[in-house]
């Protein structure tokens, strides 16, 4: 660790699910008893937007009552101390990563409390639904969708991500399946580029076999003592 200094950390739905968030998709292709064809693409959003709104605004409802966990509070830590440079990318739409203190977050597929709307392209802080269809804060149109990047459409940042992959000295992989691109190649980006890569997960991911190391165990357990050994803690 005494030769790291840039770090740029993923994480996936393995780190929230110990909150109570549901990963996103089983292994029968449904999301929370949805087809994910159905609630996660502009194509099922044009066939039937009254459906998807009604979902994302009680997944959005549910994550308000969720708390952050210590896997959250050890990176806020983590991001609060470290003197180098720190990017915190995650897959995962709640923001539990910010309310347990962290503020170097990178929300790569979008966040459940923004509204985006689609006739003047801004995006808007919404904590309340969507099915109404109310007039966007910026423009008065009722054009607002929630801003969660469908299957389709292109991650969120993505020049930013590989510019710090490119720096990093030090790649970390958090509670990620390795299935979904393109973060699924993030790794090998790093060591392309001659970063150390660590991953900590439940069960080896589909990409396992691209890290000099992998941690398995639940991320509230692994995190916080890989942050002490970090931090000399």
């Amino acid at each position: 660790m005494e030769r790291v200094r840039n770090i740029v950390i993923l994480t996936g739905a393995g780190v929230s699910a110990e909150s109570g968030i549901d990963t996103f998709r089983s292994a029968g292709g449904l999301w929370e008893q949805h087809r994910v064809e159905d609630v996660a693409t502009p194509e099922g959003f044009a066939r039937d937007p009254e459906l998807v709104l009604r979902f994302y605004d009680m997944r959005r409802e549910a994550i308000q009552q969720k708390r952050p966990n210590p896997a959250h509070d050890a990176l806020a830590r983590l991001d609060a101390t470290w003197d180098g440079e720190l990017l915190l990318v995650t897959q995962n739409v709640d923001d539990l990563h910010e309310r347990a203190g962290a503020a170097n977050v990178l929300h790569m597929h979008g966040e459940h409390l923004n509204a985006w709307c689609t006739a003047c392209d801004v995006r808007s802080a919404w904590t309340g639904p969507l099915i109404n269809r109310p007039p966007c804060p910026e423009c008065g149109e009722s054009a607002l969708r929630p801003d969660v990047v469908w299957f389709g459409e292109m991650p969120y940042q993505m020049e930013r991500i590989y510019a710090a992959l490119a720096e990093c000295d030090l790649f970390v992989s958090i509670g990620t399946s390795g299935a979904v691109y393109p973060a699924a190649g993030f790794v090998r980006e790093a060591k392309a580029n001659g970063a150390r890569t660590l991953e900590l997960n439940l069960e080896p991911s589909q990409g396992s076999r691209w890290f000099d190391e992998t941690r398995l165990g639940p991320a509230s357990e692994l995190v916080p003592v890989w942050v002490d050994e970090v931090l000399g803690e």
